[in-house]
């Protein structure tokens, strides 16, 4: 069947997409899917992430097959929620399918003082096309009526952040949203041994709390670049 609603979720790495990807898959009504396009990224750009071969076993090093038979192919429920990562759509992948009449675009952001840093922890060396801001700035300006939602607001509230999420969305508020329970759900990418320890012990989203350390003085620049695109965003985002 089509989906009635096909919700992409646009983040930048390091924010709490995970948790929001269980939030909706856990609703029976909602079909989730974790970064489809994660392949593809990784076969274009030759990066060496953990488990690379089996994410390019999973999911393919092409985006053509991801955009017909996931994105814009059918699904068992009538709401599709995709976790997109933003800096996945590199090389000559066409966007086209962005402006499908049933697709709606939300934005979930991150302040990038807190996530450059935690990137670095991660991956070591990170740059400007590691961290898809300025994809993430482009697709909101593209979106027709974007939602954007910040990782902070709804860390701090949320059940609040997900009805009005949900509004937004023209679907029903369910609880299974802010609360389920611990463990590997079927809806995560094959990488979930490797990234998703927090998330799969958890039963629901974990309170924010601000970082003590200072900014490292050597990512200055790339939170000069990133923080006038995530500024933009934010002036606007739900629950403000």
């Amino acid at each position: 069947m089509q989906p009635q609603l096909r919700i992409a979720f646009w983040s930048t790495p390091r924010t709490v997409s995970t948790a929001c990807l269980r939030a909706f898959a856990g609703r029976s009504d909602t079909t989730g899917v974790d970064e489809p396009l994660y392949g593809w990224f990784l076969h274009h750009s030759g990066r060496s992430h953990p488990m690379r071969e089996e994410v390019l076993s999973a999911l393919g090093a092409n985006w053509e097959p991801v955009v017909e038979e996931v994105l814009l192919g059918s699904c068992p429920t009538p709401v599709q929620f995709v976790k997109h990562m933003c800096h996945h759509l590199v090389g000559d992948v066409s966007l086209d399918w962005v402006g499908d009449p049933s697709m709606r675009h939300v934005f979930l952001l991150r302040d990038p003082a807190e996530q450059i840093p935690s990137m670095q922890r991660d991956l070591g060396v990170i740059d400007e096309a590691g961290l898809g801001y300025d994809r993430q700035l482009e697709l909101f300006q593209s979106a027709t009526s974007p939602v954007v939602i910040d990782s902070r607001d709804l860390l701090n509230d949320p059940e609040r952040i997900m009805r009005l999420l949900c509004v937004e969305l023209g679907l029903d508020y369910d609880p299974c949203m802010v609360e389920w329970s611990p463990g590997r759900h079927e809806s995560y990418g094959v990488w979930a041994p490797y990234w998703y320890t927090n998330v799969e012990t958890s039963t629901g989203f974990q309170p924010w709390k601000p970082k003590e350390a200072p900014f490292p003085e050597e990512l200055q620049d790339l939170l000069n670049w990133a923080e006038p695109m995530y500024r933009q965003m934010h002036a606007v985002r739900l629950g403000a």
